[in-house]
């Protein structure tokens, strides 16, 4: 196949042009800066909001992957939130125009969204019929924009006039990889650091995802062409905070790991510039469509998962 990946450049677009190229499908990344790449994957430029020369490669492709949005580990400012949404929005739009007018238009378009649309919850898990947020009490205002991010963010697919297309929303949860940069590496350097506790009691829960199986999820909706509107793309087995951080200081042997109150991660994510929002909201969420499906995942399990990525993240660095 040719597979056209908007926003592939980033962490998660890197290793999934990487796995398709060496799957043998011809893979373009779509960036707006010139990016080292795997081998093999060719870079197009665009600027991820107006149409150009980058539509033709739209035009006569097979997939379509939409990854193109601000990062959300930053501060969330009334700035970067609009980044975020602008960023997320007009990519999606962009794309969607390109394929309503290509003239071979991609049998299938998956568009990146995220696990956070659902609603801050301790109670049962969550599939794709769980409950969105936005209306939750006794959380922060702002992270209902967060909500509305998302919201938008598949309204934007959803609302582009491509018939021949089949349109899946990725709602995704953490993926865990041991590129440089990613969620996986930052917990490891907290682990390390002797500061992978628990955060504010460590009770909310944690989607994610291996790398390993966020590609095969990918390699499957492909192919699957019975699956279609939002699919939640996550583990089966969500863990509190507090057992994630146990199992990770497990797989690196650090036994300890000193616990932050709420106020100590406020001040932590302040001096990282991040936010507390991805550390304190509970995303307690599984696989509804695609176990339903018959997708089946090799790392079920977060500790045996964890294993695996430190195993792999030290043959990284050797």
């Amino acid at each position: 196949m040719k597979v056209v990946i908007p926003g592939g450049a980033g962490h998660v677009g890197t290793f999934l042009s990487k796995a398709l190229t060496e799957d043998g499908h011809e893979v373009v990344v779509l960036s707006r800066e010139s990016r080292r790449l795997p081998p093999g994957v060719r870079l197009v430029r665009w600027d991820g909001c107006t149409a150009g020369a980058w539509t033709a490669e739209v035009d006569g492709s097979d997939a379509v992957i939409n990854l193109a949005g601000r990062s959300v580990s930053c501060r969330y400012t009334p700035a970067n939130l609009r980044a975020m949404m602008s960023s997320r929005v007009d990519s999606t739009r962009a794309v969607g125009a390109a394929i309503a007018r290509a003239a071979a238009p991609p049998r299938v378009w998956l568009q990146m969204s995220t696990a956070t649309i659902y609603a801050h919850t301790y109670g049962p898990a969550q599939d794709e019929s769980g409950t969105i947020g936005g209306d939750e009490p006794d959380v922060p205002a702002y992270w209902a924009y967060s909500v509305d991010i998302a919201r938008e963010w598949e309204a934007a697919q959803q609302a582009a006039d491509t018939p021949r297309t089949r349109k899946v929303a990725l709602r995704t949860a953490m993926v865990m990889s041991t590129g440089p940069g990613g969620v996986f590496a930052v917990l490891s350097n907290m682990v390390r650091l002797g500061i992978g506790g628990a955060v504010a009691g460590g009770r909310q829960y944690v989607s994610w995802i291996h790398e390993t199986d966020f590609v095969r999820a990918v390699r499957f909706l492909l192919t699957h062409d019975d699956l279609s509107g939002p699919v939640n793309v996550a583990a089966p087995a969500p863990v509190p905070q507090r057992e994630l951080m146990r199992a990770l200081r497990h797989a690196w042997r650090f036994p300890i790991g000193i616990p932050a109150t709420r106020w100590m991660a406020e001040l932590g994510a302040l001096v990282l510039r991040s936010d507390t929002e991805l550390l304190f909201k509970s995303r307690r969420v599984t696989p509804g469509k695609l176990s339903a499906a018959g997708f089946t995942f090799t790392h079920p399990s977060w500790p045996t998962a964890a294993e695996e990525l430190r195993h792999r993240a030290r043959a990284r660095s050797r």
